[in-house]
């Protein structure tokens, strides 16, 4: 029997023949522009939304374009967007932080206790007991290995108890140096103000110059190639829930000190939900790797914006409350769909 020989391949002219050439279409370009569409929302999007905003506020809402509204949105703002910018941290190394409500409330509890050894040593301790809460979930998260929302759940939990068994009812606060910071102001800026501007820069200057912000963005990004890169990942995280809860507790300083009271049984209410739609808002994702300051504090603007609109017109604050849910869910979905055209 004579040898067949070895089969011959077809080229691709002879199969363009007999099936014909493959059908073009537009379907990467269409890709590309999903993508970059996505992309564009999740980086610019709560700035045109806030833009928006303030222009129909302008028109709809009385007293908006004043003085005086704008110190009243700035002043409460500030809380939050202290906190947000510690969860803003967080969230960059992967994780998430539950617990700043908590230490909001312990650090409001422990002003009124400890007032007797004057403002500086009240305001130190309340402090403390942030870098205390911060520590416990920084231990749990990167001594132990357990989940941040696990953690930091048990903690809030934790937190929020020892406050009211420190504070109990409510307790007023009469010490003019720490009334200061929640009423008084410089060259017509309140201190409150002040205070979320200056932790705004550092920030700011942390995550982009600093050696512990590139790690922080690198350990969100590939925890594991970060440690095989030898980066310090156990370090950098519990320093990470440290600041966050330092931030927390400069909050509820703050808060106290504008309502000169201390209510440990509902101030801080909430607060981890409006600093994660703060955060997310602003385009951080929540996958990690990325920490978006600027947007941070536009997204922190955003929802009081929202509320006050809301609050201005009559509509009830838990309406407020639904809006935020529905927009950390639309802030999701559209990272979501930038992942996905990425892949």
């Amino acid at each position: 029997m004579a040898d067949a020989g070895p089969a011959r391949v077809p080229t691709l002219e002879a199969i363009d023949e007999k099936f014909g050439p493959p059908e073009q279409t537009d379907q990467p370009s269409g890709y590309f522009r999903r993508m970059v569409d996505a992309d564009w929302l999740r980086r610019n999007g709560v700035y045109a939304t806030l833009a928006l905003l303030i222009g129909v506020n302008v028109v709809i809402t009385d007293n908006f374009v004043s003085s005086n509204t704008l110190r009243l949105q700035l002043v409460q703002v500030a809380p939050v967007l202290i906190v947000a910018l510690g969860m803003a941290l967080v969230i960059g190394t992967e994780g998430i932080d539950l617990s700043v409500g908590a230490t909001i409330a312990l650090a409001a509890a422990i002003i009124p206790l400890y007032i007797g050894y004057g403002a500086p040593g009240a305001i130190g301790l309340a402090l403390f007991a942030g870098v205390v809460t911060g520590s416990f979930a920084g231990l749990l998260v990167a001594g132990v290995g357990v989940q941040p929302i696990v953690a930091t759940l048990g903690i809030m939990v934790a937190g929020r108890g020892v406050a009211n068994l420190l504070g109990g009812e409510i307790k007023s606060i009469r010490d003019p140096a720490i009334v200061s910071l929640g009423t008084d102001s410089v060259a017509g800026v309140p201190y409150v103000v002040v205070i979320a501007g200056a932790v705004s820069l550092v920030v700011w200057g942390v995550v982009r110059h600093s050696t512990y912000g590139r790690q922080l963005v690198a350990i969100g990004g590939n925890k594991r190639a970060a440690e095989l890169a030898g980066l310090p990942v156990k370090r950098v995280l519990a320093t990470t829930y440290v600041v966050s809860g330092v931030l927390a507790a400069l909050a509820g300083v703050l808060l106290a000190a504008r309502s000169r009271a201390s209510d440990p049984t509902k101030i801080g209410l909430l607060m981890e939900l409006a600093a994660i739609t703060a955060v997310v808002v602003g385009g951080t994702p929540l996958s990690g790797g990325q920490v978006r300051i600027v947007g941070t504090i536009a997204g922190a603007l955003l929802i009081q914006i929202i509320g006050a609109t809301l609050i201005a017109h009559d509509i009830p604050d838990s309406t407020a409350q639904m809006v935020q849910a529905v927009i950390v869910v639309a802030a999701v979905y559209v990272q979501l769909g930038v992942r996905r055209a990425n892949r």
